[in-house]
């Protein structure tokens, strides 16, 4: 086991084992390995609460395992050396209510860290509506936002099919630090009520099992639509557990303000700040060849420390 040690969450940059060379050698000479990239964020509860997203962390000792069998960490980028991709998605059957957040969002995209690359786009009915693609011109990304049209008529199959279709859209970026920051109900009827349920949803596991593949984090805001707005019992709570699951599964947080609108999203995004300025990708090295699901847990031997992280991938 290869241990990582770290002052502080903002030192982390560009920094890799000592005597990295010869020791991959000596590895591949006695086995086949192979490289991972994960999406990390790395922070205090106090510092959650208190949205300090640039203050000095001592993380100690990180470790990293596969089910259960420790790995080698090779390195950990850190904001500069590992800019920020970022997709928001926006369901369009949204209550009218919604609307009153884009100025917040608009905010949010002009305060992202220089060299932050913005996508914008619309989950709707038939295919994602890209209003600006990838750009690192966050004002243009800011200025493509529009209100939703808060009408059952363009709501999505199934919003996941549109969270599918904003991962494929990573493919072309350089490899580096991905998130979705999506705002939907959550809630899939593409198989009647029967797939609404958070494990039995294909659409959800599917874009679950993308976005572990490409490293991205999703962070969901719940809002409801038109549909689930005065639905305030067992539909909602279906939407809520699988934005729930979307985003412990892939390392995100999901925002909840009960069953309703919350009236800001003001303190989701103080939140959502510290988490991406304190995300890092983390790259180790897997001796774990065989082909499947392989859970993983990364760790830190300070008991304040909270990292968020992929619960697993599929190698295949």
């Amino acid at each position: 086991m290869r241990k990582f040690r770290c002052l502080s969450a903002l030192s982390i940059i560009g920094v890799f084992v000592i005597g990295l060379g010869s020791v991959f050698a000596q590895d591949r000479r006695s086995q086949k390995v192979r490289t991972v990239s994960i999406p990390i964020s790395i922070y205090t509860k106090e510092e959650l609460r208190q949205g300090q997203a640039e203050e000095f962390l001592q993380v100690e000792l990180l470790t990293v395992t596969e089910n259960q069998k420790d790995q080698q960490i090779l390195s950990i980028r850190s904001v500069t050396d590992a800019p920020l991709s970022l997709a928001i998605l926006i369901q369009d059957d949204l209550t009218s209510s919604f609307n009153l957040q884009l100025r917040d969002i608009r905010s949010f995209i002009r305060q992202l860290p220089k060299g932050s690359r913005v996508m914008v786009a619309y989950l709707r009915g038939g295919s994602l509506e890209v209003r600006q693609r990838f750009t690192t011109n966050l004002e243009a990304a800011a200025k493509s936002l529009r209100i939703v049209t808060s009408s059952e008529i363009s709501a999505p199959r199934t919003p996941y099919d549109g969270v599918i279709e904003a991962l494929n859209r990573f493919d072309a970026l350089p490899a580096g630090r991905r998130a979705i920051l999506m705002v939907s109900d959550g809630l899939d009827l593409s198989q009647n009520s029967s797939g609404a349920t958070p494990s039995e949803s294909i659409d959800l596991s599917r874009a679950v099992l993308q976005a572990q593949q490409k490293s991205v984090s999703v962070f969901p805001i719940y809002s409801p639509t038109v549909f689930t707005e005065n639905r305030a019992g067992q539909r909602v709570l279906l939407g809520q557990g699988s934005l729930q699951k979307i985003a412990d599964e892939t390392g995100g947080r999901a925002f909840f303000q009960g069953t309703g609108a919350p009236l800001s999203f003001d303190r989701f995004f103080r939140e959502l700040t510290v988490l991406l300025n304190r995300q890092f990708l983390l790259t180790y090295l897997s001796d774990n060849m065989k082909k499947g699901y392989y859970k993983v847990e990364v760790e830190s031997t300070n008991p304040l420390v909270k990292i968020e992280h992929p619960k697993g991938y599929y190698f295949r």
